[in-house]
């Protein structure tokens, strides 16, 4: 859940929200509570959104029904969400647009709403190809490989990758992720816990922050941001787990802690 207040002000409180900017294709990974904010400066002439879902759990969508482009007639939002086995993506998205959750329903956006179902699947947005993939995490999720020209982002916000593989970190077999993560140049990756923390809730579906490093390590990424961050967490305590996950080791890519407003160039 959003975690407002003076001790989460450097790193934001917000749930899972990001953009990726080419030429005039806008991609929105997400629509956590980020969203929000994100809408409001957008250029109100934008005729296409793109928004690609990584899952339905509420922290990833509860702000799409803030999102002021749903209330443009002249906007088109495309959405592209991971296949469930027994409910439609437009079933799951219904559920959040409509009361008692919600006083606006799907049907009711002003928008023009074009809905697409994914698994392992490659498509083309513009000038981005995306590869999406099914990793660990309760419920039908998916990451998402983005590349364009020579860049590479890879986004993992929810993915436990120590399960699934009887090797992690030292083998690739069977390594949830991996496929979309490798030699990427910038990845976010889930690191919502401590070590001792994560070994009480092994099958959540997050990762530590050790787990997180250490599979950027074997992805052979160039640059990750621990994402995802624990809403309990202050900033003194992410910072504090932070140096306890890196202090007297070397690592032959750059990471850091991923902060809310925080923008990057990819060459």
């Amino acid at each position: 859940m959003p975690s407002p207040g003076r001790d989460m002000a450097k790193y934001g409180g917000n749930t899972s929200c990001v953009q990726v900017e080419h030429e005039n294709t806008c991609l929105i990974l997400d629509g956590g509570s980020g969203i929000q904010e994100l809408g409001n400066a957008l250029d109100p002439d934008t005729p296409v959104i793109n928004l690609l879902l990584t899952h339905l759990h509420l922290d990833h969508i509860m702000g799409l029904g803030y999102f002021k482009p749903f209330y443009n007639p002249k906007c088109t939002v495309n959405i592209w969400g991971p296949r469930g086995s027994n409910e439609s993506l437009v079933e799951r998205l219904r559920r959040y647009f409509s009361p008692p959750f919600f006083p606006v329903r799907l049907k009711e956006l002003p928008a023009k709403i074009n809905i697409f179902e994914i698994d392992n699947s490659a498509f083309e947005i513009g000038s981005f190809q995306i590869q999406s993939e099914y990793i660990c995490h309760p419920g039908p999720t998916v990451g998402y490989r983005v590349e364009c020209d020579a860049s590479v982002l890879c986004y993992l916000p929810d993915h436990e990758p120590a399960l699934g593989s009887s090797d992690f970190p030292h083998s690739t077999e069977w390594c949830s992720g991996f496929n979309i993560a490798q030699n990427a140049d910038l990845l976010l990756h889930d690191g919502q816990y401590s070590q001792k923390g994560y070994e009480r809730k092994v099958g959540w579906g997050h990762s530590s922050m050790e787990d997180a490093i250490d599979f950027a390590q074997l992805s052979r990424v160039k640059k990750m941001l621990i994402f995802h961050h624990d809403p309990l967490h202050s900033d003194e305590t992410l910072e504090r787990l932070f140096e306890k996950s890196t202090s007297n080791k070397e690592f032959d890519f750059k990471l850091a802690l991923a902060r809310e407003n925080d923008t990057f160039v990819l060459d």
